[in-house]
């Protein structure tokens, strides 16, 4: 039996980053040896064990064969005679392709230390093209390590696009990348790359049909609005690793892509019209409620923020409420990043002060700090009791300085 570490690990450590979990690979053993050995079966598809010491991952070493379209139609065959260099040929890019003996000695067939070198992703054989939830993959490793794409595997991509091979990528799969793609230092990057290898327009609709659309120049620089979320979103990632911050950037904009051909470059009622199209984009992914929902207040609210100086009191009042900020301080703090890094994803912007932020959390403790006791010792009952605590709320917004003196 021969154990050689593989993947991410010796990836991630010939580049010198962080390394986490190591897997294994075993090399001539069966399932029956693992646990005579003491390692515990936990592989649903394929033969996996944990090490009962370590508890890192041992698979055995394997080969796939596909059967169907999409990630599931495969059939994996292992065996003691299925050799290292077969078990690394099945893997999707040649970075991920390297094995690592326990003395740290380098087995790399496929050339994947001089693709790190050259920070290039490619494909190891013609198989990646029968799993497309690689295509994911390849444009969130873009994003991580700010890798370019090799020309070849970019042409084979092309072959998958006409198979209609990433028409069956199941939303699971699809959010499930998308959620860990933007928490990667320069997410705006797996879009891009995607739109690059004609894949955005598949799998996220909404955010290809961004490009394109101009934005007046008096406030957006950069013009092109699908540059502008790109943008937005590589400040979001400087402000928040939190994916509801991230997703809430992301869709901030989206109803700029329908915005009447007539009023060009002006976006009037785009945030009503991001509302409906954030809410398709959250029903056929599944994205979970909270998000989901951060998502749609931050289409629907976030020029609201950026006006926050020319608001009535009344109105600031009705953003909380509608943000719930009482209740869900939390939200209310990622609403506000989201909106900040709106404000900073545009040219000559990255740093600028917002102090429109502060104001709106200002605007919060002055109303948090009302003492409710008066109001309930007037006797007031039901809505007149809510109704009393936001006039107060209202008079205390109206004492917020726009300014605070430091």
């Amino acid at each position: 039996m021969e154990c050689y570490l593989v993947g991410g690990y010796v990836r991630d450590t010939l580049l010198g980053y962080p390394a986490k979990d190591k897997d294994w690979v075993v090399i001539g053993s069966t399932p029956k040896a693992m646990v005579k050995k003491g390692f515990r079966p936990v592989g649903k598809d394929f033969p996996v064990f944990l090490h009962p010491d370590t508890q890192e991952e041992y698979a055995l070493a394997r080969t796939e064969r596909k059967h169907g379209h999409g990630y599931q139609g495969f059939t994996c065959y292992s065996s003691p005679d299925v050799t290292l260099e077969q078990d690394l040929a099945r893997r999707d890019l040649t970075i991920n392709a390297i094995a690592q003996t326990p003395t740290g000695d380098l087995i790399d067939p496929f050339n994947g230390q001089d693709d790190l070198r050259h920070k290039i992703l490619r494909h190891v054989s013609p198989a990646f093209i029968e799993d497309p939830v690689r295509v994911l993959r390849l444009a969130r490793f873009a994003a991580k390590f700010g890798f370019s794409i090799a020309e070849e595997t970019h042409d084979l991509i092309q072959t998958m696009i006409t198979n209609g091979e990433l028409t069956y990528l199941v939303p699971e799969r699809i959010w499930q990348e998308l959620i860990r793609a933007l928490q990667t230092r320069h997410p705006s990057q797996f879009f891009t790359s995607l739109r690059q290898l004609n894949a955005l327009a598949i799998l996220f609709p909404e955010i290809d049909d961004l490009f394109g659309v101009p934005q007046p120049a008096q406030w957006h620089p950069e013009i092109d609005t699908g540059i502008h979320v790109m943008l937005v979103l590589d400040q979001a990632a400087k402000l928040s690793t939190d994916p509801h911050v991230l997703f809430a950037a992301l869709c901030h904009d989206l109803g700029k892509a329908t915005t009447p051909a007539d009023i060009l470059p002006q976006h009037i009622g785009h945030e009503q019209r991001g509302v409906t199209i954030t809410r398709q984009l959250c029903k056929r992914l599944n994205v979970p409620r909270a998000m989901s929902t951060l998502a749609l207040k931050t289409a629907q609210y976030h020029t609201h923020v950026h006006r926050a100086f020319e608001l009535k009191p009344k109105t600031i009042l009705a953003v909380l409420l509608a943000l719930d900020a009482f209740r869900k301080p939390q939200q209310f703090e990622h609403f506000l990043l989201a909106c900040e890094a709106d404000c900073r994803g545009r040219p000559g912007y990255e740093t600028a002060a917002y102090p429109n932020k502060s104001y709106f959390q200002r605007c919060l403790n002055a109303c948090r700090a009302i003492d409710i006791k008066p109001i309930l010792q007037q006797g007031k009952k039901g809505k007149a009791i809510a109704e009393a605590l936001n006039m107060a709320r209202i008079h205390a917004i109206r004492t917020v300085p726009h300014k605070v003196d430091r």
